[in-house]
C-alpha cells in the first residue's frame, strides 16, 4: 500500500496534506482498497463546520457504504466536484485527483496529533 511521507494520517484512514492556511483531506490507499470500486461519493457542503472525527461524507462502493470522518476540525472551504462525475478517482489516485475536500480554520494542535507516515505504516501492519 502506498503511504506518502508528506501526509498525516488518522486512525479512521483519512489523510491530510497541509498547504498554507488550508488542509486537503482524502481517504487512504488502504481505505480505498478495502472498499473496492467506488461508485458514488457524498461530499460535505461548502461552508460547513466539521468537528474533529465528525461525519464529513460517505463513499459508496460495490461492496458497501463507508463514512468519511474529518481528521481535524475546520470549515469546508472547497470540495472535489470531479468526484460527482468520476468517483473512481478515489480508487485510481487516492492521494492526488481523488481528494475529497479542503478545510480552513484548522488548529495546529490537531494536525500535530495525526500520525506521520511511519506511525501509519505501523498502524496498518506494514
Amino acid at each position: 500500500m502506498s503511504v506518502p511521507e508528506s501526509l498525516r494520517y488518522s486512525t479512521s484512514h483519512e489523510w491530510v496534506l497541509v498547504s498554507g492556511t488550508v488542509v486537503r483531506v482524502g481517504i487512504t490507499d488502504v481505505a480505498q482498497d478495502a472498499l473496492g470500486d467506488v461508485v458514488h461519493v457524498r461530499l460535505p457542503e461548502l461552508g460547513t463546520t466539521v468537528a474533529l472525527s465528525g461525519l464529513m461524507g460517505e463513499v459508496e462502493s460495490t461492496k458497501s457504504v463507508s463514512e468519511i470522518y474529518s481528521p481535524v476540525a475546520g470549515v469546508v472551504a472547497r470540495v472535489n466536484d470531479r468526484l460527482h462525475q468520476s468517483p473512481g478517482l478515489i480508487n485510481s489516485d487516492p492521494y492526488g485527483e481523488g481528494w475529497v475536500c479542503e478545510l480552513s480554520n484548522v488548529q495546529q494542535s490537531e494536525l500535530d496529533s495525526l500520525m506521520d507516515s511511519s506511525a501509519y505504516r505501523l498502524f496498518i501492519g506494514e
